[in-house]
């Protein structure tokens, strides 16, 4: 079922159970009024009718010749009279015995409605055709009252007691209440037709907002993440739509980010081609000449030294790649102890002292006499070696230097270089995998050319609970920032 069609029968089953509740409490007051009023007319006529019985005293309603309570004759005119009103009356003596009206059927009073009139009490009927015994009359039904007559505080003696039964007939008792029935059947049918209409109206208010939606959401399907849908804030739905945006948004920005990453990833596939290229075809040109003796003697020994260095390129370049995935994948245990960092930096120092100097580099280090760090020392080292043979990457004729400091609960050390630096938007992505700030940069045979060694770096130093930044500018040069907390006071999730 179509959600619009579900909106209305909501709408409508709340409004017209609200109106058959209320239609229904109306039918009953009214019922209960009209019944109300009726009781309380019949018994005034029956009241007035015993106060002249009894103002005639013992004597006159005691007559020897007749044995009626009241004049019969008067009865006959008052019956008369009450018949613009359509009742009808009948006097009891106090035997049961019907003495007005004398003419047609005699009706006697059933057992239990007389014994209590005689205890003191009137009787209302609301319909004498609900019981049979009720009958007062066979064709119609009759609402009525029985009202015991009494000579002051006690039934007259046992000739004259009495009661009277004064009856309207049902038809006429109801007919207010057929026809509030009736205008309540005409409000419903009008109820009916403005409920259809302002719940169309409403429900298809709420389904334009939902099919804008719909009708976006199959845009984002189909590709287009410029989508944003206008909304007002003023219902849940706009709500709705407010996330909706949201997301695309974010959809968008990811989008974006994943198409970076194919891109360098392409780029990456490409200079790791390159890369390898190179060395697999001057391994295979020595390999052809020594296979067909056009190397000569004194030459060989230099040919196998270039194998052997086109060799270890190959395996650096793949090992880089091993190293990051199980880096990435948490593959890897760390051994975090204590140790003093200056040691191994020291070591570095002299380690890639050739590189820079092939650069025409100076590395200077400008760190404590001990400096305590809590890491894994081959990991550590690992770090170090990389930020500094970046750093030399990217630096001509400069100054790479290394700097360190103790914190409150931690260490950290700085990499400064005074090399080409980055723009803001370089920054965002130097830790990725496969990105290179300048591309041309990269150098044969040295380290980096992959584009992995900082993203090795950050993953590394996530593993650690560590930090780090990067606060670079261009033409002026770069500083990498690395923080190794102490024990206990890692900071950082080991995910990537």
């Amino acid at each position: 079922m179509k959600l619009i069609y579900q909106h209305m029968l909501a709408f409508l089953a709340i409004i017209l159970t609200s109106t058959a509740i209320v239609g229904f409490s109306v039918i009953n007051f009214a019922s209960n009024q009209a019944y109300q009023n009726t009781y309380q007319r019949l018994e005034g006529y029956a009241s007035s009718l015993g106060e002249l019985a009894t103002e005639q005293g013992p004597d006159g309603l005691n007559n020897s010749s007749s044995n009626d309570l009241i004049d019969s004759h008067f009865l006959t005119k008052l019956q008369i009279v009450m018949q613009s009103d359509d009742l009808q009356i009948r006097v009891f003596n106090g035997k049961n015995k019907q003495l007005y009206p004398k003419m047609g059927p005699k009706v006697k009073l059933p057992k239990n409605i007389w014994n209590t009139l005689k205890s003191g009490n009137e009787v209302r009927i609301k319909n004498d055709h609900d019981q049979k015994e009720t009958y007062f009359s066979s064709k119609d039904a009759y609402t009525s009252v029985i009202i015991p007559w009494f000579n002051g505080s006690k039934m007259v003696g046992a000739v004259w007691i009495g009661a009277v039964w004064i009856g309207a007939r049902v038809k006429n008792v109801e007919q207010p209440v057929n026809l509030a029935k009736r205008n309540l059947i005409s409000a419903f049918v009008v109820t009916l037709i403005v409920s259809l209409i302002l719940s169309y109206l409403i429900s298809y208010y709420s389904l334009v907002k939902i099919k804008r939606l719909s009708k976006a959401t199959k845009k984002v399907a189909a590709g287009d993440l410029n989508v944003q849908i206008n909304h007002q804030d003023h219902d849940e739905i706009d709500d709705l739509a407010s996330d909706f945006n949201s997301m695309v948004k974010a959809l968008k920005k990811s989008a974006e980010a994943v198409k970076a990453q194919e891109r360098r990833r392409d780029q990456f596939m490409a200079d790791a081609a390159h890369e390898m290229r190179t060395p697999l075809t001057t391994i295979n040109g020595i390999l052809e000449g020594l296979e067909y003796d056009a190397i000569p003697e004194d030459s060989k020994p230099k040919s196998y030294q270039l194998m052997h260095r086109e060799t270890n390129r190959l395996i650096r370049l793949v090992n880089e790649n091993l190293d990051y995935e199980k880096i990435r994948n948490n593959q890897i245990s760390l051994i975090k102890t204590n140790f003093d960092a200056a040691v191994p930096l020291n070591d570095l120092k002299t380690q890639l002292k050739t590189n820079a100097e092939k650069e025409n580099d100076v590395i200077k280090l400008e760190i404590p006499e001990k400096l305590p760090v809590y890491a894994d020392h081959d990991r550590f080292t690992h770090i170090m070696v990389n930020l500094v043979q970046n750093a030399i990457q990217f630096t001509q004729n400069g100054v790479i230097t290394v700097s360190a400091k103790r914190l409150k609960h931690g260490t950290e050390i700085f990499v400064n270089d005074t090399g080409i630096g980055m723009s803001e938007d370089q920054t965002k992505y130097i830790f990725e995998r496969f990105y290179k700030a300048d591309p041309s940069r990269a150098k044969l045979g040295g380290k980096g050319e992959s584009g992995l060694g900082l993203a090795i770096v950050l993953s590394l130093i996530k593993q650690h609970g560590g930090k780090i930044s990067v606060d670079s500018t261009p033409g002026v040069g770069s500083t990498f920032s690395v923080t190794f907390f102490d024990k206990g006071f890692e900071e950082f999730s080991k995910e990537d």
